[in-house]
């Protein structure tokens, strides 16, 4: 006869003592050790749900971080790209003689309005894509925003401050997109120190080259 025969034919109040026995902690462990050692497992277990949560929520905001930035940024390159055509918009733009803009030639009138509205339409559609045009003119020099193509004397201007700028430049977000290609002032009064601008650092002349 199995054990669970057994017991199942054995009296009521046998059961009853055979399951107390059972349920008793193993070896020589107290009641009150036992709470100990359950109270301390309930902290052990507690405290690991609450890393796992914590875990989960930073995923989960990272992940949040990580889709905000692919649709914000996503158009970044093609972004770049039209800005390339946005310049030779303006180049063609300001190709047109004074003389001649204010002539009597329908025709290159209606030509000249045409790209200009294409070139307004154009910075309206990068600018519902988070892109921003630079506006560094008279700005202190910041080489996370400007490229120093070259310096010119003026020691009417503080130092460092951008007088020229040779190319405009561009953000999307909280990112440069295209730094703005400025020339910038030397010889004139420097900046207070809490004010002071980053100095330019070399000419890049490759770039001055492309400009």
């Amino acid at each position: 006869m199995s054990d669970q025969e057994k017991h199942e034919h054995m009296p009521e109040e046998a059961q009853a003592a055979d399951a107390a026995a059972e349920s008793k902690p193993a070896g020589n462990e107290s009641d009150h050790e036992v709470l100990v050692r359950l109270m301390k497992e309930n902290e052990e277990l507690k405290d690991r749900a609450l890393r796992t949560a914590a875990d989960m929520e930073n995923l989960r905001r990272r992940t949040a971080r990580d889709v905000q930035d692919a649709r914000a940024y996503s158009v970044a390159n093609f972004a770049r790209d039209m800005l390339g055509v946005s310049d030779n918009l303006r180049r063609a733009i300001e190709a047109v003689p004074a003389d001649a803009r204010a002539g009597d030639d329908a025709g290159l009138k209606a030509l000249l309005e045409g790209v200009e509205m294409t070139e307004r339409a154009m910075h309206s559609a990068l600018e519902r894509h988070g892109v921003k045009k630079l506006e560094p003119q008279g700005q202190k020099f910041d080489p996370h925003f400007h490229q120093a193509m070259f310096e010119v004397p003026d020691p009417s201007v503080p130092a460092n401050t951008v007088v020229q700028v040779v190319q405009s430049g561009y953000s999307i977000g909280e990112r440069v997109l295209r730094p703005a290609m400025v020339g910038v002032s030397k010889g004139g009064p420097k900046q207070a120190p809490a004010e002071a601008a980053a100095e330019p650092g070399p000419i890049n002349e490759q770039a001055e080259k492309d400009a």
